[in-house]
């Protein structure tokens, strides 16, 4: 089996979660390929080909500095072709999603998005994924032509080393050119740091008893430098917007430091953060299934704890 991992890199830096889909193919066998598309793809190409991305694909071109699904669809297809590749894996970034579902359309293969989990059968591959809502989980196997794949964050583990070659690659001129042209790029505010990406993670849950003590939680957050998260039920409430969603059906993350505060720990929550490194649990139920697996738990009233860890870290950290 040939397997093609694409790097999907941001202001010319890779991400964490390309490593981790190099983590995933490497447990497959078969055959690695890794391609990487920049306007100078060389330098990132060899940063892949020494933590373990088989043969790295270099594909350099200013039009391949900022993503363009259109673009990066049409010079992985051509890859795809040349390099004779049954599974193509990504991140499931929002560019990632947006990437496999081209390439299987352009292609003539199966997709599956949000992957959680990748098994090799035989000459083929079984991918499980959350769907209805998280409420179920999926088994879906490649049924002819290529499998396109984009695999959630934080799932596995980031590849470190091994051998690897950079091949550059040059593709002709015309996947270049797309219809859609981007002006402008916008960065997402410091205030509101990427959950995927995060060291730090505070997260609320229904125990903050209402939209008017969500900026309680995100001081603390804020006394850390960490990102702000919340439960889906506060989501599903109206407190907070899905992009700080943690669970099954939002992000799955895993940060150095997870504080959950007045999140009693459903199964869907801890789905998507139980492999945090550090879990400290604030809840004023004794018996919240979130102290399971918390490293440190604080049973008391969150309305007194949590201004009063705020005030600490601000004073010890500077925050």
């Amino acid at each position: 089996m040939k397997i093609l991992s694409i790097a999907l890199q941001k202001n010319g830096t890779l991400l964490a979660a390309d490593f981790e889909v190099i983590e995933a193919a490497k447990a497959l066998g078969g055959e690695l390929h890794t391609a990487v598309l920049a306007e100078h793809a060389e330098p990132l190409a060899k940063k892949l080909a020494q933590r373990g991305g088989g043969k790295v694909l270099a594909v350099s071109n200013p039009a391949a500095k900022d993503f363009h699904d259109e673009i990066y669809a049409k010079v992985v297809s051509e890859l795809v072709k040349k390099h004779g590749i049954d599974l193509v894996l990504c991140p499931a970034t929002t560019y990632g999603k947006a990437l496999i579902a081209r390439l299987a359309g352009a292609n003539g293969g199966r997709a599956a998005s949000d992957a959680t989990g990748l098994k090799a059968d035989g000459d083929s591959v079984v991918v499980t994924r959350p769907t209805y809502g998280g409420n179920v989980l999926a088994s879906v196997q490649a049924g002819g032509g290529p499998f396109f794949v984009s695999v959630r964050p934080k799932i596995f583990n980031e590849s470190k080393d091994g051998a690897g070659e950079v091949v550059i690659e040059n593709v002709d001129p015309s996947a270049f050119e797309g219809k859609a042209v981007i002006k402008e790029v916008k960065v997402e505010a410091a205030a509101t740091q990427n959950l995927a990406e995060a060291d730090v993670i505070v997260a609320a849950g229904r125990g903050i008893k209402g939209p008017e003590n969500v900026a309680i939680v995100q001081d603390l957050a804020g006394s850390l430098n960490g990102a702000f998260g919340a439960s889906r039920a506060i989501v599903d409430a109206g407190w907070v917007e899905y992009k700080h969603q943690v669970g099954q059906t939002g992000r799955t993350v895993n940060p150095k430091l997870y504080v959950a505060v007045g999140i009693s720990g459903a199964i869907q929550h801890l789905v998507g953060m139980q492999t945090s490194k550090t879990i400290v649990a604030v809840n004023k139920d004794k018996d919240a299934p979130i102290f399971n697996i918390a490293t440190y738990g604080i049973v008391g009233d969150l309305f007194e704890i949590v201004p009063a860890m705020t005030k600490k870290f601000k004073a010890e950290l500077g925050a």
